[in-house]
């Protein structure tokens, strides 16, 4: 079996997958964190992988960046490969001087300034929220570790390098934390085949400071992150 973007079997992924943007994000956390772990799928270099951690099956896949890229990929794993619960493990620019690099931010939903969720919802306004019962999960486990996450709205933006700061101070009167790029689209198709979904975020930018991590620690830093993500998902492990 295989999809028009995926070229794994039916059985490769697991029903939890962490859904980092960058391939080679996956990559890493694969080679990094996984025992065992096998490339499942390599179509257009978004590479996939299944492993084990702490005794449990999880898998990690790139999404692509952008909400259509990520929209695609959701899509096929819930669709066609009975994957239940995708947790984006990404990077976000912040707005708000008490966060700082690598900071970690759960987004219990996701504004946007993108039209993919009304192209998907009759034009109407969906509301693009994370799942009740992951987040919880997550948040108990912060609760339990003692980790210190911050938990808030993000926007997910089609603009990169085009956001307009006349903005920032509305986003921040209505507590958006931050910028991500595909949050929104997550929550949406995974709402649509009644799939758990749920962002994590590490913090790349402050555009307030000007403070920015290297192109490297993007693609293979964000420990704290990723180690979060995969412990919350693991609880009995």
């Amino acid at each position: 079996m295989s999809t028009p973007h995926i070229n794994a079997k039916l059985g490769d992924f697991t029903e939890t997958c962490l859904f980092p943007g960058d391939p080679l994000r996956a990559k890493f956390i694969a080679e990094q964190y996984l025992e065992g772990a096998e490339c499942v799928t390599n179509v257009r270099n978004m590479l996939g992988y299944t492993g084990n951690y702490k005794g449990q099956r999880i898998s990690v896949m790139g999404s692509g960046m952008g909400m259509p890229s990520c929209a695609i990929y959701a899509t096929e794993l819930l669709q066609h490969y009975q994957v239940k619960r995708l947790v984006r493990v990404g990077s976000c620019g912040v707005f708000d001087e008490r966060l700082d690099l690598n900071d970690v931010i759960i987004a219990h939903a996701a504004a946007t300034d993108s039209s993919f969720n009304r192209q998907q919802f009759a034009g109407l306004d969906f509301p693009a929220v994370a799942d009740p019962r992951l987040l919880q999960q997550f948040l108990n486990y912060a609760d339990k570790s003692g980790s210190s996450v911050a938990l808030g709205l993000i926007f997910s933006t089609d603009n990169f390098y085009g956001g307009d700061t006349a903005l920032w101070p509305l986003f921040r009167k209505f507590g958006v934390l931050g910028f991500d790029m595909e949050a929104a689209a997550l929550y949406s198709v995974a709402a649509q085949f009644n799939a758990q979904a749920l962002t994590v975020l590490s913090v790349s930018d402050n555009l307030l400071s000007g403070t920015k991590l290297s192109a490297a620690d993007r693609q293979s830093g964000f420990a704290t992150m990723i180690e979060f993500a995969l412990n919350a998902l693991t609880p009995s492990a």
